[in-house]
């Protein structure tokens, strides 16, 4: 930290106040001379009114410890007259004499007083103490070393440090820095150096009880500790944190939800199955059952136009894939071939196909050189870009009607293996487990932080799991309709805090993710709406796609967005919720 004496020899060390003390573990750093008076080491306790031990309604805050942490946050601050006001009016010190000489005999290279006082300021833990011990006197010997004194630092070593009988591993690497010789010729030099004085204070500030040296920020951390509760128990939270405050208790109303359709977009002949946005949130993708696929643009302003038309599938395009980079997009025609698209100019540029089979699914792996396949036989290929293939999991590895995604690390490969199965292969390891429900899968969606998989059941649920370490089934998302067809949903918002999901009954679901409330139904699609994708850079905006072969923006009540063409290209603008 950024501490008096950080980078200076030990001579030209100052002493510093009480105060000065209090606020140099927090980033501060002062060059004034030590005061005289007692203050300095205690403050003067003055007769207070009263001898309330507790202050709030509930009870439950200690005078003594709030008016400390005030105290430290106020030296944190640089606000050091006052924090010294403050202790002396309340006659509540921040930290007794023993614990400020004990500071000071830290930054003034004390070695041997610092070590004395340890003893005396109240440590009844003598692992505690002797671990305090090793840091001091490690210290000591890296800072003799750095003045090449390595005889007084191998003295040190030898009746100071190994009598604690501590860290036999740590000792012998201090060893080697005098034995083991170095490229400039002094012994230990190219092994470690000494940490300046005020990151030693700092260590040892965590290890010592916070009762005798208060952590550094801890009121802050207290604040921020609050705040945090307050958003995460906000089932509406999903604006910047930025623009949370400590002037009132937090709660977002419901018009932070996109809940208005800004545009409809009606380019697609057919049904509209699939939809994605981009990693950048600057373009989205659909597929359709009009054998295409289409790349939208989504403009500074919210507003999107179809950028291009992607035409070449034999059958209905049933998903699709962006690039890492999302400079390139991949297109998934039902049982057919996998075709890779140029996101700039609309060109195609490979198709995947094998022959006999048909694809089923497709995804990139995290480094952008390699993609992967479901296949009609069961099996997951793995293909270079320029079709060469590379792997193939043969088995049951994958359904007809699949999804398939990999984790942001590569080593975790997820695809629906059984109708109420879904296998997590783990290619490093070559372990499986297994996600089985009771019920037939017929979707899936992983978060971005592969902490989490949402899966869209027959029975008209959805289940979130988390697949770190062992699976587990934590939360169900139930009220949308789903009797015949494939609905898809997805994560959203802020840190994905919402659940979004397509039904049977046209309409859109929006629940809080870690509650499993439904706060949003949002009706405006003629038919059953399929697929859901939301804005990963835009928190305020996700698109659905429909059977009534539109696909809609939604944005916040009361958005208005401005679009060059509005009624070119299939699209219409519609900024007061309606149809």
């Amino acid at each position: 930290m950024g501490g008096v004496g950080d980078e200076e020899p030990a001579t030209k060390r100052m002493k510093l106040s009480a105060g000065e003390l209090r606020g140099l573990s927090n980033g501060s750093s002062c060059a004034e001379p030590v005061a005289g008076s007692s203050r300095d080491l205690m403050a003067r306790p003055l007769p207070s009114e009263g001898d309330e031990q507790v202050v709030g309604s509930k009870g439950v805050i200690k005078r003594v410890e709030f008016v400390r942490l005030i105290a430290k946050a106020l030296y944190s601050l640089g606000y050091k007259k006052s924090g010294a006001h403050l202790e002396e009016e309340s006659g509540i010190p921040l930290h007794s004499s023993f614990v400020n000489l004990f500071m000071q005999q830290i930054l003034d290279g004390n070695w041997d007083g610092s070590v004395d006082t340890l003893q005396k300021i109240g440590l009844s833990d003598e692992t505690i103490v002797k671990s305090a011990s090793f840091m001091i006197l490690e210290q000591k010997y890296f800072e003799l070393l750095d003045e090449e004194k390595d005889m007084d630092a191998l003295k040190t070593l030898r009746t100071e440090i190994v009598p604690l009988c501590i860290n036999g591993s740590r000792v012998r690497e201090l060893s080697s820095c005098i034995v083991s010789p170095s490229f400039g010729g002094t012994p230990g030099k190219n092994i470690v150096r000494a940490k300046s004085r005020s990151k030693l204070l700092e260590d040892l500030q965590k290890l010592l009880p916070p009762t005798l040296m208060i952590l550094d920020r801890r009121l802050e951390h207290l604040v921020e500790q609050a705040l945090v509760l307050q958003r995460d128990a906000c089932i509406f939270h999903n604006t910047l944190n930025e623009e949370m405050s400590l002037y009132t208790d937090h709660w977002c109303g419901k018009e932070q939800i996109p809940s208005q359709t800004l545009q409809i977009l009606q380019a697609h002949n057919d049904e509209v199955w699939f939809l994605q946005f981009s990693h950048d949130g600057k373009y989205l993708a659909s597929s359709s059952s009009d054998q295409s696929a289409i790349i939208w643009e989504v403009d500074v302003n919210g507003g999107v136009s179809l950028k291009h038309r992607l035409s070449g599938h034999q059958k209905p395009v049933s998903s699709v894939s962006w690039s890492p980079d999302d400079h390139q997009l991949l297109t998934c025609g039902v049982e057919e071939a996998v075709r890779r698209w140029d996101v700039s100019s609309g060109e195609c540029l490979h198709v995947y196909e094998k022959p006999g089979v048909g694809l089923v699914s497709c995804g990139w792996f995290p480094d952008g050189k390699c993609l992967f396949s479901g296949v009609s036989d069961k099996s997951i290929c793995m293909w270079e870009l320029d079709g060469k293939e590379l792997e193939c999991w043969k088995g049951q590895r994958s359904l007809r009607i699949s999804d398939l995604e990999i984790t942001s690390d590569g080593k975790q490969l997820i695809s629906n293996c059984r109708e109420n199965a879904i296998l997590l292969l783990d290619r490093e390891a070559k372990v499986e487990t297994f996600i089985e429900e009771d019920q037939t899968i017929t979707s899936f969606s992983l978060s971005r932080d592969n902490r989490f998989l949402l899966v869209n059941l027959l029975n008209q649920e959805i289940h979130l799991w988390n697949i770190e370490g062992e699976n587990k089934l934590v939360a169900k998302y139930k009220g949308h309709k789903r009797t015949r067809f494939v609905i898809r949903s997805c994560f959203g918002g802020l840190e994905e805090a919402f659940v979004a999901s397509g039904s049977e009954d046209s309409q859109v679901y929006v629940w809080h993710r870690g509650s499993g409330e439904l706060i949003e139904v949002l009706p405006g699609h003629s038919g059953a709406v399929n697929c859901v994708s939301w804005n990963p850079a835009n928190p305020h905006m996700f698109a659905s796609a429909s059977d009534d072969r539109t696909i809609r923006i939604w944005g916040l009540s009361g958005q208005k967005v401005k679009h060059r063409g509005a009624h070119s290209n299939g699209i219409h603008l519609n900024c007061n919720g309606g149809t």
